[in-house]
């Protein structure tokens, strides 16, 4: 087969080194890697055969940046893997499709809609999906307000920013919280905290707007794919186990036609295209994440390879489903920390590694 180049955005996100090198031993032919990153830091540095540093996602100048990349590095398809960059690839998929260039992304409004924990929260009760108890609310003295109207502090409850990823801003409000035992025993970056902490640091009225909600409990599982018009065409539910800085570093594959009924429901609302991630805690959907998550890779089942697949027009639905039937429920993913080193030598006001 002919090779092709992917371009991958945020590539410093902690799956990046499994995804890039899923993307690169597929099997089948070469594959040019073209990371982009806002920081130089990034580890899709060193295992791309291209790096560039671009603006965040939400940048005016974001898309264009990554058009100017794809077009001077003949890419063929852009993967992107940040939430924060999915609006702005969507509204630029028409220009750079007619450059021929596939963009994994859904359409905007339905990204729009997802990205928006509120609004999606919304959705899910319309249409007859568990989610947790919610209140939007801006200000310390409406998070307080919201927080008791949903049990506190009778029952902990959470919050985070309405527009927010990867846990970042997530905190439980728990009246029971020892913080001697967080401040001698635990880690930096506990996630639990008293009503009065939060509101020592927000302001009365205004600032960002917060989701707060009741605190879903129980295992938490997610569903992983790709879908075309809202039809998913390769899925599986996966568990997501071993917390570590607000990222699961243990996975279980699943066999549950229940959650995949969940996510067939969603999926078919949003019209998604493309990867998604459907995330719940116990039977509650707390996340509807339009972008690839991270993958539980199996040696016939390389999702992120058949995703470019497909959207080149390479692979059919067929071809995808026939994937999703040898997905086996014994397979297991354990995350663990690695690490490069390089020698970085400066000429000028460039840096070579």
């Amino acid at each position: 087969m002919n090779p092709i180049s992917v371009l991958v955005t945020a590539s410093g996100a902690p799956g990046t080194a499994a995804l890039l090198r899923a993307l690169r031993m597929n099997g089948e032919r070469s594959v040019r890697l073209v990371g982009t990153d806002m920081s130089p830091l990034a580890v899709g540095r060193h295992f791309c055969d291209a790096f560039f540093v671009v603006p965040r996602g939400s940048d005016p100048g974001f898309a264009e940046t990554i058009q100017g990349i794809a077009e001077r590095e003949r890419v063929d398809a852009v993967l992107p893997q940040s939430s924060f960059d999915l609006l702005a690839l969507a509204e630029a998929r028409p220009r750079l499709e007619a450059l021929g260039i596939a963009v994994l992304v859904a359409r905007p409004e339905a990204i729009r809609s997802a990205n928006d924990k509120a609004s999606m929260y919304a959705l899910l009760e319309r249409i007859g999906v568990r989610a947790p108890a919610w209140r939007r609310v801006t200000g310390g003295r409406a998070l307080r307000d919201a927080a008791q109207e949903l049990g506190y502090p009778d029952r902990p409850v959470c919050f985070k920013p309405v527009f927010s990823s990867g846990s970042r801003g997530f905190r439980i409000l728990d009246p029971t919280v020892d913080r001697a035992k967080q401040l001698l025993e635990e880690r930096p970056g506990s996630v639990a905290m008293r009503l009065t902490e939060a509101l020592d640091v927000l302001p009365d009225e205004g600032g960002p707007e917060l989701l707060v909600m009741e605190l879903a409990e129980g295992r938490e599982r997610t569903i992983d794919g790709i879908a075309r018009e809202g039809k998913i065409l390769l899925g599986h539910p996966k568990t997501r186990e071993a917390m570590r800085a607000g990222l699961a570093m243990y996975f279980e594959t699943l066999d549950d036609a229940n959650l995949m009924d969940v996510a067939d429901t969603i999926v078919g609302e949003l019209r998604l295209d493309h990867f998604f991630n459907i995330q719940l805690v116990g039977d509650a959907v707390i996340e509807v994440n339009p972008r690839i998550s991270t993958v539980v890779y199996q040696e016939d089942v390389n999702l992120p390879y058949l995703g470019v697949k497909h959207a080149l027009g390479e692979t059919s639905d067929e071809a995808l489903a026939a994937a999703a039937a040898r997905i086996r429920p014994t397979r297991r993913a354990l995350r663990f920390f690695d690490q490069v080193e390089w020698d970085e030598i400066r000429r000028g006001d460039s840096t070579v590694s």
